[in-house]
């Protein structure tokens, strides 16, 4: 997925309110920019890393900036939650995902369970497949974790996964891990024990767990190679 402009380099000074930074420009303005990542970001928001921003051309938006992109570890960090749906979806339309192929549609944000929305619905001649999407940015040593903090939605959705399973359905909770030093994903038992439990249920009630590398620069991030879970 090519990004959709040219990012502007910054310093991050601070995030604070869950949904808010202040990044100083290369001109040393500091300007205040909207966080799309409601998580933690432990490990991703140490003051003084460099950072990338995008610019809204819309004259209503309060922020005209979106935090985009972090440097960790000499590696660009991915924490724009909202695209992982589109890098997921662009990689099953061609190709890179191939244990999501043969579907005739790809469809976001379809209504299902009790009040939810699934990522993706895949459907075709063999079926319904069912793909909740999960950004994950929290890296140690060279292991993913997920959650970076407590996600009762996250637990909700594994709930729901379980649920298309019993009503017949194929069911997949994916990760996309958006930096390039991790070689394998697992839960983060530490930080919310009751997502791992709940994690572990699920692939042993017969939702699959899949997980996906993304290369992330400030040009382009793109679906590159497929990570193993773990799960003991």
């Amino acid at each position: 997925m090519k990004l959709p402009q040219k990012l502007i380099p910054g310093k991050l000074v601070r995030r604070y309110k869950r949904f808010l930074a202040d990044v100083e420009l290369e001109n040393g303005e500091v300007v205040t920019a909207h966080c799309p990542n409601s998580g933690s970001m432990k490990g991703c928001m140490d003051p003084g890393s460099p950072v990338r921003l995008s610019e809204s051309r819309n004259p209503n938006r309060k922020y005209k900036y979106t935090w985009e992109l972090v440097r960790v570890n000499g590696c660009w960090v991915g924490i724009n939650t909202g695209r992982p749906n589109l890098l997921v979806k662009d990689a099953i339309v061609d190709g890179t995902i191939s244990e999501l192929q043969n579907y005739e549609t790809v469809r976001p944000e379809v209504k299902y369970g009790e009040n939810s929305r699934i990522d993706l619905l895949l459907e075709g001649k063999t079926g319904r497949c069912y793909v909740e999407v999960k950004n994950v940015t929290l890296v140690e040593g060279r292991l993913a974790l997920f959650p970076d903090a407590v996600t009762l939605r996250g637990q909700k959705h594994l709930r729901e996964l379980m649920r298309m399973v019993s009503e017949g359905h194929r069911a997949v909770i994916f990760f996309v891990v958006q930096r390039g030093d991790a070689d394998s994903v697992s839960p983060a038992d530490e930080i919310d024990p009751e997502y791992g439990r709940l994690l572990r249920e699920a692939t042993e009630f017969g939702v699959e767990a899949m997980a996906y590398q993304a290369q992330v620069s400030p040009e382009e991030i793109r679906i590159s190679r497929r990570l193993p879970v773990i799960l003991k």
